[in-house]
C-alpha cells in the first residue's frame, strides 16, 4: 500500500484551533486574510466569497443547462459529461442554499435579541 499520499498531511498533527489556518499557506479566502481590522475588511472579503460562490454556482448551471442542450441536440452522444455537469451544478446549488437557509437562520435569531 502506498502510504506517499499522507506525508503531506504530516504538517496537520500538531495544528489545532484558528492557529492551524495561519500555519497552512495554501488555504485561500476569508479565513486567511491576516489584515483584517474592525472597520469591516473581514465582512467584505466574507462577502466577497460568498458572491464569488454565487457566481460559480451560476457557471455551473450554465454548464449543465449547455450540456443538456448539446445533448438534446445530438451533438454530442456522450452522456457520462452531462451527469457530471448535472451533479456539479446540484451539489452546487444545495450547498448555495444550505448557505442561504443558515444565514436567513442566523438573521432571524439576531432580530430576536432583547436590547
Amino acid at each position: 500500500m502506498d502510504m506517499s499520499m499522507f506525508s503531506t498531511l504530516s504538517g496537520l498533527s500538531s495544528t489545532t484551533g484558528a492557529n492551524s489556518v495561519q500555519k497552512m499557506p495554501y488555504l485561500t479566502g476569508a479565513l486567511t486574510e491576516k489584515t483584517d481590522t474592525v472597520d469591516g475588511n473581514m465582512f467584505s472579503s466574507i462577502l466577497g466569497t460568498a458572491i464569488d460562490n454565487i457566481k460559480a454556482t451560476n457557471s455551473y448551471l450554465s454548464d449543465a443547462e449547455n450540456e443538456e442542450i448539446r445533448f438534446a441536440l445530438g451533438e454530442t452522444d456522450n452522456t457520462h459529461d452531462l451527469s457530471i455537469a448535472l451533479e456539479k451544478a446540484s451539489t452546487a446549488l444545495q450547498y448555495t442554499v444550505a448557505i442561504r437557509d443558515r444565514l436567513i437562520d442566523a438573521y432571524k435569531e439576531l432580530m430576536q435579541i432583547q436590547i
